[in-house]
């Protein structure tokens, strides 16, 4: 299929300058018409639970479905929306930008180190944008996008998405969004978007009206009715979504979130597929998981990499001491787990999880290469689900954090870094909704819940103390900003380990492998990797508050957090706070 043909077979597409197709899969409707705004009330013709219709009408034009029962609806695979979730869709020609540099094929899989960020806090799609210049020159090669499928409000983390088809209005227009990305790709980056395909958001789903075969009746998620890949409409329905954004808007890459609530997995490997042989024949596109089955198979067969939280749980443990939650299940021998992480990818490949019950998790994956997994010591998640948002600047040792920062930004795995990590920022990421009425109540109360059984809310008073989700100054307060003197000595490291990254390790990379990894002491590793040209790479790390005996090492010193540090490793010492990177 050329790329010029491709078109998804949901919503409204252009046929012409001023001639439009809508197509809607409603088996649950009789009857339905288009409503065009300032127009007429086109008809649609039903056949095999699908509506169609064509109506003179071009891009920009503003449209409802009407449904047998009077009531009007959006477009649940609209492109753009004239408001919000509620109000009615557009009409959008994605021919319409000019792309500046077309020219682009994007980046191989070794190269890519991820710069995740909310792209609401930043000031929308062109407040992004202008971030791209300074990511650039701190040695990012990747911009990962939060969710920014159309969500009720104007402020959410974009997992209460439910147009998964319309780019976020608040943030900006679709042709933004394309001048974003092609922004991104004139500064040599990448650019990935993170999208959700397990769940709808609780407020403004209309799927349920046209088609509540969508949903399982006999199966639930922490967020809803899971949804029903066993059909293939539904499974077209968000093949086609990650088409779509590969495609019309010229990502780069996406990361598909919480797979482990997608029950039937093999449509994963069915979506990836069809994503290999759509994409045009030359152009580096990239699929990455969150899946917290860690499901190996995935990895060795259609995907390049998934989020490690085995890495950050075991790493967090170490800077913090937390032991509470699924920290729980690396409290025990945290150094030999960080060891297995370096080594093999997955902590936990087929192990019980006490914070399961006992469960099994995991698969092998010592075979897949460590460049499969992806390596973080914060992410969204891992500091916006704290009750206060806390990031790693207010709770660990700085000391420690920059040995853990070297650790993560040297190792052989796919680095990620937060938004507001390079700038030891220490505002808070705080969960954050716009939420109206009864469902703002029921999410602020739940939050409350949530946090009940922690020891540190053991007083009932300070659970009201929670951040309310939906208060505007909850997502202000969400913004990264960083103290000048931390933030250049913070910047000045990254710059350093980044330059490192790039020119003594990434060259490297294809075909590395991992030799070995051990606990020495009780926050210390050491790890070897031969690389792809033989060499070997040595890192020796010690989070913990005193100097380890360590087996001596050498070769030609890469990084070393201090002077000491460089000059002991070759004599067998590690000291406190300490990483040391050798290749030999």
């Amino acid at each position: 299929m050329k790329r010029a043909e491709w078109r998804p077979s949901f919503g409204a597409n252009l046929t012409g300058a001023n001639r439009t197709r809508f197509r809607v899969w409603a088996p649950a409707q009789q009857t339905m018409s288009v409503a065009i705004q300032g127009g007429a009330t086109v008809p649609m013709t039903r056949h095999d639970g699908w509506f169609e219709a064509e109506a003179a009408c071009g891009a920009g034009t503003c449209y409802r479905y009407l449904l047998a029962d009077g009531r009007t609806i959006p477009d649940p695979a609209s492109r753009a929306q004239d408001g919000d979730v509620h109000d009615a869709s557009i009409v959008v020609d994605p021919s319409s930008y000019r792309w500046r540099h077309p020219q682009w094929r994007g980046r191989p899989w070794h190269e890519v180190l991820i710069y995740e960020l909310h792209a609401g806090v930043l000031g929308g799609f062109a407040g992004v944008a202008r971030e791209l210049p300074r990511l650039a020159e701190l040695g990012v090669t990747a911009v990962e996008l939060m969710p920014i499928a159309e969500f009720p409000g104007a402020r959410n983390w974009g997992y209460d998405g439910t147009l998964p088809y319309a780019p976020e209005c608040s943030y900006g227009s679709p042709d933004d969004l394309r001048a974003l990305v092609d922004a991104a790709h004139g500064h040599g980056l990448m650019m990935f978007l993170d999208v959700v395909y397990n769940h709808f958001g609780p407020d403004g789903n209309y799927q349920p009206l046209l088609a509540p075969q969508m949903f399982r009746a006999d199966l639930t998620t922490p967020w809803g009715p899971a949804i029903d890949f066993r059909r293939s409409e539904v499974r077209r329905f968000f093949t086609e979504n990650a088409l779509y954004w590969l495609l019309d808007y010229r990502f780069d890459g996406l990361r598909f979130d919480a797979v482990h609530a997608i029950s039937e997995s093999d449509w994963l490997d069915e979506m990836a597929l069809a994503v290999r042989s759509t994409i045009e024949p030359g152009r580096q596109v990239h699929l990455v998981l969150e899946n917290d089955k860690n499901e190996a198979g995935h990895l060795a067969r259609n995907f390049d990499a998934q989020w490690n939280d085995d890495g950050h749980h075991v790493l967090h443990v170490l800077l913090t001491g937390e032991h509470e939650s699924y920290y729980a299940d690396y409290a025990d021998a945290p150094a030999a787990r960080l060891a297995r992480c370096l080594k093999e990818g997955f902590v936990y490949q087929g192990e019980p999880s006490p914070h399961r019950g006992g469960k099994p998790r995991g698969s092998a994956s010592a075979a897949l290469p460590p460049t499969a997994f992806v390596l973080f010591l914060q992410n969204h998640d891992q500091i916006g689900n704290r009750a206060f948002g806390e990031r790693l600047t207010t709770l660990a040792d700085p000391r420690a954090l920059e040995a853990a920062t070297a650790l993560q930004l040297l190792a052989p795995q796919i680095p990620l870094i937060f938004m507001g990590e390079e700038v030891a920022s220490e505002a808070p990421f705080l969960f954050f909704t716009d939420h109206k009425g009864e469902l703002a109540k029921a999410v602020r109360d739940g939050r409350r819940r949530e946090f009940a059984s922690f020891s540190q809310f053991s007083d009932p008073k300070l659970l009201a103390e929670l951040p309310d989700p939906n208060a505007r100054a909850t997502f202000d307060r969400s913004k990264p900003t960083g103290q000048t003197d931390k933030a250049t000595a913070r910047v000045s490291l990254y710059r350093q380990l980044l330059t490192i990254r790039r020119t003594e390790i990434v060259p490297r990379l294809v075909n590395a492998h991992a030799l070995d990894a051990s606990a020495v002491g009780p926050a210390a590793v050491t790890a070897q990797w031969r690389l792809g040209d033989g060499s070997l790479l040595t890192l020796a790390c010690n989070l913990g508050n005193s100097i380890i005996e360590a087996p001596p090492q050498s070769g030609r010193v890469l990084f070393a957090t201090s002077r000491t540090a460089q000059r002991d490793i070759s004599a067998g010492r590690l000291p406190a706070f300490s990483t040391v990177a050798l290749l030999d």
